[in-house]
Formats: C-alpha cells, structure tokens, sequence
C-alpha cells in the first residue's frame, strides 16, 4: 500500500502554445476497462519492486492519448451543440417572423374594424340628431295644439240642417207645393169624362181619349172662352207664388253666405288674438311698433340734469355704469334750489305733452270715424252687387227658358207629318194579350188602379206557359201579314201618285 501511495499517479501536463488559453476539463470518472487495467497491474507488482522508467514513459503517452481523444470528442460535441443551437435559433426565427405577420395582418383587420365601428357611431349620432329635432318640432307642433285647446270662441255657427232634415223639409214642400195650372184642354176633358164614358161604356182609355179628342175639335171658340180664361188667372197666381218664393230663396241663400263671411272674419280675429296673448305669455313682451306720429312722453328733472352732465362725464373717459352713479349721487347731494330750474323745465314739458297728446287723439277718433264710415259703404256696395248678381241670374233664367221653348217649338215643326192614310205598326203578342185582360180585369174589378192592372197582366204574361202564348204569337203573326199587304199597296200608291205629279209638271 505503501508503494502504491509512493507511484506518481499522474504524468506532467504537456506544455501549452503560448498565447491560447483553454479551459481546464473536467476531471471524469475512469470507466471500467481502465479500473480493470489498473486493478491488474497493482498485484503483479510486489511491494519491494521498482517501478522501471520505460513503463513509467508508457503510461505516461497513454494517458496523454486519452486525454487527446477526450478533448476531440468534447469538442465534437460542442460543434453539434452549437449546430443544434444554431438551428433551433433560425427556427425561433422564422417562428417570430410569422407571428409578426400574423400580428400585422390582425392589426390591419382591428384597423378596419375600428374604422368600420367609427361609421357606424357617425350614423348613429346623426340619425339622433336628426330625431332630436323632429322631436323639438313634435313638441313645437304639441305645444300648438294645446294652445288651440285652449282657445274657445265666442261666434254662434249657422249649423246646418242634417240628411233626415232635409228629405223631411223636401217631402213637405212637394206636399205643399203649389201644382201647376192644368190647360184649358184637360179642364174641359175632366168635364166631359163622365158624359162620355157613359155613352161608351165598353171603350177603353186610348178609345175614349180619341173621343175626345174628336169633340175638343168640334167645340167652338165661345165654349172654350171659360175654360182659357179660369187658365190664365191659375197661371198668373201660380208664377206670382213660384216667383216669390224663388226670389226668398235665393234672397235667403245670400243672407247664409253673408253671414258665413261675418263668422268667418270673426272666428279669424278672435284666433289672431288669441296667438298674440299666447306668445306674450310665452316669450317676452316683443316691442311694440310705435306710431311716428304720437308725441314722445317728456323727461323728468332728473333726466334733464343728467342729460345735460353725460357730456362732460364722457369727455372724463367715463363708462355708462359710472355715468349713472355719480349722477344719482349729484343728484342726491343737491339741494331743492339746485333742483327747481330742472323741475320747472320737466313741468313746462309736461304741459307741451298733454297738448300733443289731445290733439293726436282727436285726429286718431277722426281716423277711426272714417273707418266705420267707409266700412258702412262697402257694405252697402257689397249688398248692391249682390242684388245685381239676383237680377242677373233671373234674368238669365229667363233667357233660358225663353230658347228651351223656342228649340222645343222648332223640333216639333221639324217633325215630319205622318200621313193618316198610312198603315199603322201592328201590337205585338203581348200588347194583344194585354188589351184582351185589362178589359176583363177592369169587369171583374171596377175601380182598380191602371199600375196594378199592369202589374197583374205582366204576371200573367210570366207565369203563361209557350203553348198558350202561342195562341197570341199566332194573332200576332197574322196581323203582320195584313200590315205588309197593306203596306206594300200604300207604297205602289204612293209610286203612282208621284210619278202621275212628276207627268204633270212635265
């Protein structure tokens, strides 16, 4: 053991180059193979032996390999190591890289989105201004309204009648109204209905109207006199009643329209002066619009003394505010002596004033006279011309009237002239069967009205079936066959006689 801690465990370290510094490696752990190797050769040599110096070099070259080959595979690894480093670093690099392009690209869309949002508040805030001042002019608009609440006027309305009313007054009047005077021609029919019927009993309504008609023509001028002249006078008090009331109406029509306009001038001031307390109440007092002409109300001593002071104050560079006090202290510290030529003055001043004043007042009664004065003309012109306008109207109504008749007069001798010889259009199947039941009706029901006979024929007429029409289809039939003989004879006649005139004149 003795020796062992004797033996030099450790070689010289090889010398160093100069000018290179190296860190010194760690000391590692033997493997193994050299523990063996060690251990082995320690019991071979006995304690009594020498260690011999070629050995010694030996080991010492071994151990200086090893450490070379140690250091080579240290520095190897550095070189992964720093390989590894490096491209682990380009890694992180291109990872950052990216992420900064994501970033960018994430910025560019915030961006966007900010200034998208930003539109969007502008909108906002418009569209809420926008409705603030519809709102102001809603409640503007309200305001108003609750002021016309307000607002009652005092005008009695001319209301006028309702629907029921006025079908009412309508059905009353037609009662009431006055009829038209029958012509002397129906006067006399009513006289003779009776006289006739009687002596043609079996005839109906057109056969006893032809009858008639044939005695009318035979009546001679003196029997007819009575019958024109009870005419004439029903004529004459007929228009005098229809002219009066025409005239009443229309006369009434235009009092209505005139005092519409009196209510509606009326309605127009009260609501004028209602706007004008209105706004007063509301707003301040708006100034007045003086009249040039009034006199201006006259200054007090004080005023007159301090009108007379501001020109020297300004002068002195002094404000309005300080103008006023120290003329209020003057004029407080003065004396009733210093004081009476200013009074005075404000007195005479007054006295002017009051003569101005009677005088303007006198000329604004005299203004207001001529008013009412001319107001009473226009109103009695605007009275004229509506009287003139009646007058027009019945004039022109009357014109009317005048052409109406005249047309009327002109299309009747327009009229062509039938001649009698003519034969005439044969009835149809249901004016034949009309004629056969109305007289059986008016036998088996005397006294009936002509518009139920008609009514009861019509529906017989429906309810008949086609083979009891028939029966009058047939007549029908028959009297057209007689009608076409006829006709064409009457035409060849017709024929003839023009043409033995057109020889004549030849």
């Amino acid at each position: 053991m003795a020796a062992i801690a004797e033996m030099p465990t450790v070689a010289d370290p090889a010398p160093t180059k100069k000018g290179r510094s190296r860190k010194a490696l760690k000391q590692k752990t033997a493997s193994p193979n050299e523990a063996n190797i060690v251990a082995e050769t320690l019991p071979e040599s006995s304690p009594a032996a020498a260690p011999l110096p070629e050995d010694i070099a030996g080991k010492e070259n071994h151990e200086s390999l090893s450490k070379k080959t140690k250091k080579g595979a240290a520095k190897g690894k550095k070189q992964q190591q720093q390989a590894s480093e490096v491209s682990s670093f380009e890694k992180e690099l291109q990872e950052m890289q990216e992420q900064l392009e994501k970033l960018k690209i994430e910025k560019e869309q915030t961006e966007e989105a900010l200034k998208a949002r930003e539109e969007t508040l502008k909108q906002k805030e418009e569209e809420i201004e926008t409705r603030d001042r519809e709102q102001e002019k809603l409640k503007i608009e309200l305001k108003k309204l609750q002021k016309m609440k307000e607002f009652k006027p005092t005008v009695t309305f001319p209301f006028g009648l309702s629907v029921k009313d006025q079908e009412q007054e309508k059905k009353d009047k037609k009662k009431n109204s006055t009829k038209k005077p029958s012509p002397p021609y129906v006067l006399w029919c009513k006289d003779q209905w009776n006289e006739v019927k009687k002596a043609n009993p079996d005839a109906d309504f057109k056969e006893m109207s032809n009858l008639i008609s044939t005695k009318w023509k035979t009546v001679t001028a003196e029997e007819k006199k009575p019958y024109e002249e009870k005419y004439q006078a029903e004529k004459e008090a007929y228009l005098k009643i229809m002219g009066n009331e025409k005239r009443e109406h229309e006369a009434m029509r235009l009092f209505e329209d005139e005092h519409k306009q009196k209510t509606a001038m009326e309605l127009l001031e009260q609501y004028m002066q209602f706007l004008q307390e209105a706004d007063k109440k509301d707003t301040k007092k708006a100034k007045k619009e003086k009249d040039p002409l009034k006199p201006k109300h006259p200054m007090s001593a004080y005023f007159i003394f301090s009108n007379e002071r501001r020109a020297a104050l300004v002068a002195d560079n002094k404000n309005v505010v300080e103008i006023a006090k120290i003329t209020g202290e003057e004029w407080k510290n003065m004396s009733d002596k210093q004081k009476s030529p200013y009074e005075k003055r404000a007195i005479k001043n007054k006295e002017q004033y009051a003569k101005e004043m009677e005088v303007y007042k006198q000329k604004k009664d005299e203004e207001t006279a001529d008013m009412k004065k001319e107001e009473e003309e226009l109103m009695k012109l605007q009275k004229q011309e509506a009287m003139q306008l009646l007058k027009k109207k019945e004039k022109t109504e009357t014109m009317i009237k005048v052409k109406t008749k005249e047309t009327l007069q002109k299309q009747k001798k327009e009229k062509k002239i039938t001649d009698p010889n003519k034969p005439k259009k044969p009835a149809s199947s249901f004016l034949i069967f009309s004629k056969e039941t109305r007289k059986n009706l008016a036998e088996e029901r005397p006294g009936i009205n002509s518009s139920t006979v008609s009514a009861l024929i019509s529906l017989k007429w429906k309810e008949m079936s086609e083979e009891d029409k028939q029966v009058w289809n047939s007549k029908a039939a028959e009297a057209m066959e007689v009608y076409k003989k006829e006709l064409e004879e009457y035409n060849k006649k017709v024929v003839a006689e023009e043409e033995a005139a057109a020889a004549l004149m030849n």
